[in-house]
């Protein structure tokens, strides 16, 4: 695919605007499926763009930042990842496995400059919040988005560039067997992605429901809207429920501990 310098441009401010959405704005626009869309829309391919964005989500689903442990980054994950995959014609799976060196490589980047660079400013915030000067603490908020902005403008261009016109020639002299085992290495991603978020979520009442959306997909060849909406129905019947039995438990301890 030729990707002319605007769109490569319009890439570029699409990572800036999702790398402040993701440590300031937390819209949630910086996941993969939401930049799916856009990058297929900016690229021309927009159901193709969903569906490498969707695979993308389906990784870092589960990849959740904990403390001081970070999974590889997210927004350069589903930047790289789709661009890859639309402008070089890559399965779900091989996107995947192009991208995650670059989220990888970007984590440590953003680490690096949360470290250090940040690091400097902190006593002249704490100078500020001590004079009670809100607005300078404001600005410097600002400045921190406008500089995380131009740090994804720039990671995400440089490849994007780079990649656009030598991708493909690149692409054609990778040995079959190096991008089968891509597709196999990103396709083990996906499942270590819900693995770890069935580790946090799942239990054991839940169960049933999980091997029942198995058994619809696989046997009983349902498509992802009619088992989604199965699965809305289940939720908000155990919501409401729940909801209903718990107001009631309520209402019976309060009036047990006022004696009555």
């Amino acid at each position: 695919m030729h990707v002319s310098f605007l769109q490569v441009i319009l890439i570029a401010i699409w990572a800036g605007i999702a790398g402040v959405d993701h440590f300031d704005g937390l819209t949630h626009i910086h996941r993969p499926l939401v930049t799916g869309l856009v990058i297929g829309l900016i690229l021309g391919d927009v159901k193709q763009g969903i569906i490498i964005g969707a695979a993308l989500e389906l990784v870092w689903m589960g990849l959740v930042p904990l403390a001081g442990a970070q999974p590889p980054n997210i927004v350069m994950g589903g930047v790289i990842g789709v661009s890859a995959g639309l402008i070089l014609d890559l399965k779900p799976e091989q996107a995947i496995a192009v991208a995650f060196p670059f989220a990888v490589a970007v984590e440590l980047l953003v680490s690096g400059v949360y470290f250090t660079v940040n690091s400097l400013f902190m006593p002249k915030v704490d100078k500020m919040c001590e004079n009670a000067d809100y607005k300078g603490v404001e600005r410097l908020n600002y400045l921190t988005m406008l500089f995380l902005f131009v740090l994804f403008f720039v990671v995400a261009f440089i490849p994007v560039y780079l990649g656009a016109d030598k991708g493909a020639e690149l692409l054609a002299k990778i040995p079959s067997w190096f991008m089968e085992g891509l597709q196999v290495g990103g396709g083990m991603c996906i499942a270590v992605g819900i693995a770890v978020l069935l580790k946090i979520m799942l239990k054991k009442e839940y169960i049933v429901f999980f091997i029942l959306g198995y058994v619809l997909v696989s046997y009983a060849h349902f498509d992802i809207v009619p088992v989604t909406l199965s699965a809305l129905i289940v939720a908000l019947y155990d919501y409401y429920k729940g909801g209903s039995s718990s107001s009631e438990t309520v209402a019976v301890k309060e009036e047990f501990e006022d004696g009555i």
